[in-house]
């Protein structure tokens, strides 16, 4: 049975991460990127489908862990009734291959240490073979060669590698585990203490670059390192998390790959890193966008691979019991082909914001996006799947017509603002046309609310983005409204729903957890009205569900008072970095995408 969502901490490498447990067992690790098979997959299944576990063979009195500073070193310990030891785990930055390590160091007492290594190539289905080499082993399955790298002599078991050893105060006792393709030479052993000593310099000197030192610089700094950790370093682009099929209700269907990288998360990353003073990856990200979306506007994609692919072809792994039962596991996700109109206006505000903070310009851009508002001239009146990826039909949502007003805008104000050439009158046009038909349609006044689409009577949380694109001030009486009706029927215990469990829209079985996103959503909101209290009281609340060691998963279960969803979410830490300097400079931060 795998561990709590709560249970684990991210470890990586800045193209790949792994799941530790505070059991001491890594559950899950995908490699050589995020998005490639696991060679520990326990998490969507059991031990059988691989796993690695580091822990003393006696009970635990106490367990205790953190990172190691502003850094993405694990540190945990485990106090037994023999003594004491301390678990680090870590994988250095990137050099040709990936490497893993594990550290165990004696801080009082004698322990006894157990560790087991179970390879399970290609999602937890491939046992490799394996070959002894030195004190550690060779293995090896398909195009995946993996070496472990020991201090202390392995053996085999029941299709397993194995190790028992004691640990003394001051003692070190190592593990590395390093991929490498399976046709060439298998690498040189390495210095795990040197390569300690690198990562820990390495993350120190990254985190010490922010600029944010509010009230809540803990919290932001950790989402910072995990955003990072989170990116893929060869191409700047971010994977929306590190996993995939991870519930959004325990034992039900909504099960999705967020191995990738979505277009939507585009302007919120971007606002987030340049606020916190990494200019440098916010650039990578925008090149990372423009790279990935050249083509025809018309075929521009909700999510891309690490590298821009575009080909993400969903699949079920049918071996795997899936997490807490909740089946199917899938692979790959077949969104990417959804039309999603709001994804025009999170790169069109993307591209503009870049400009306002004085990033060098790319000549390519601006013929980019002079191309997707021409597609969005006539394609802004289509029916979509929204934000939310529905399964079911189309709909006209609000929600996409106001971001492809947001597209509009941006790039009326890019010609007003900064220069550059387009039909300026045309444009304006168009932006009165979907701004006009977005309040006759999208609006009740018998909810006195704007709804989810257009002749519906469904509210969306989506729709407190009105304000903060700068649709509407926060003051108008619509928005303030909307506001209102979310709050009644969409908050629960503190946090929101995407939409009522009783809405059919998604074509899917009912259930899913609270939204994480949106309920920082609705704390920007608060800080747009000048409820501060309120959305400070919304922000407080949230930082309560994270994990001992500062993570946030994509939704959360009120019932069983769990994270649920993939693990860690970007767009979790994302909001939670916009949200805090929102909160620190309430009178410039949160109204700076508003109003410009």
């Amino acid at each position: 049975m795998p561990s709590r969502l709560e249970d684990y901490a991210l470890i990586g490498d800045c193209e790949a991460a792994a799941l530790v447990g505070r059991d001491g067992s890594i559950d899950w690790l995908c490699l050589p990127r995020f998005d490639s098979s696991a060679c520990f997959a326990a998490l969507l299944g059991t031990s059988e489908n691989g796993r690695w576990i580091l822990s003393p063979t006696q009970k635990f009195r106490t367990v205790q862990r953190g990172y190691r500073g502003d850094t993405l070193v694990l540190e945990t310990r485990y106090e037994t009734s023999s003594g004491t030891v301390a678990l680090l785990d870590f994988m250095p930055v990137r050099g040709e291959f990936p490497v893993l390590v594990r550290i165990v160091e004696g801080v009082s007492g004698t322990v006894p240490m157990h560790m087991q290594f179970i390879l399970r190539l290609d999602y937890g289905r491939i046992v490799p073979w394996v070959q002894c080499q030195g004190q550690g082993i060779r293995a090896i399955g398909g195009p995946d060669g993996v070496v472990l790298q020991s201090d202390v002599a392995v053996h085999g078991k029941d299709l397993t590698t194995v190790a028992d050893f004691d640990v003394t105060p001051g003692q070190r006792v190592a593990f590395a585990m390093q991929w490498f393709p399976s046709h060439r030479a298998p690498p040189n052993q390495c210095d795990t203490n040197r390569l300690l000593d690198e990562t820990e310099t390495w993350w120190h000197e990254w985190a010490g670059r922010a600029v944010y030192s509010g009230k809540w610089r803990e919290a932001v700094i950790r989402s910072l390192i995990t955003l990072k950790a989170l990116t893929y370093e060869p191409t700047g682009g971010i994977v929306a998390a590190p996993t995939t099929s991870l519930p959004e209700q325990l034992g039900g269907v909504r099960n999705w790959d967020y191995r990738y990288c979505w277009l939507r998360d585009a302007t919120m990353t971007i606002l987030a890193l340049m606020s916190a003073g990494y200019s440098e990856e916010a650039a990578a990200w925008r090149e990372w966008l423009l790279r990935t979306v050249a083509g025809s506007p018309s075929e521009l994609q909700i999510a891309y691979g690490v590298r821009g692919e575009r080909r993400l072809p969903e699949f079920a792994l049918d071996w795997l019991a899936g997490y807490e039962n909740s089946r199917p596991v899938r692979i790959g996700n077949a969104a990417c082909k959804q039309l999603q109109l709001d994804v025009y206006g999170e790169l069109l505000d993307a591209m503009f914001q870049c400009r306002r903070a004085g990033l060098p310009p790319e000549s390519s851009a601006w013929n980019l996006e002079c191309a997707l508002v021409h597609f969005l001239e006539t394609a802004w009146r289509e029916p979509d799947e929204g934000i939310w990826e529905i399964r079911g039909p189309r709909q006209q949502f609000t929600h996409s017509k106001v971001m492809a007003w947001v597209a509009v805008d941006r790039a009326v104000k890019s010609i007003e603002r900064f220069g550059l050439e387009g039909p300026l009158e045309k444009w304006r046009s168009l932006r009165s046309n979907i701004h006009a038909d977005v309040c006759n349609q999208g609006y009740s006044q018998h909810l006195t609310s704007f709804v989810q689409y257009y002749g519906s009577e469904e509210l969306d949380a989506a729709l407190l983005m009105i304000p903060l694109v700068g649709f509407l001030p926060a003051d108008d009486p619509r928005v303030v409204g909307t506001l209102k009706a979310i709050e009644k029927n969409l908050l629960v215990n503190g946090f929101l729903r995407c939409y009522s469990a009783s809405n059919p829209v998604d074509g899917l079985p009912p259930g899913e957890g609270l939204f994480l996103p949106c309920t920082f959503w609705l704390a920007d909101n608060y800080v747009l009205a000048g409820r501060l209290s309120e959305a400070e009281q919304v922000f407080e609340r949230l930082l309560e569900l994270r994990s001992d060691v500062g993570l946030l998963s994509e939704e959360y279960d009120p019932h069983k008072a769990r994270l649920v969803g993939n693990y860690p979410q970007a767009l979790s830490h994302i909001a939670l970095i916009n949200t805090a300097i929102g909160l620190s400079r309430p009178d410039s931060a949160t109204k700076q995408r508003a109003t410009n």
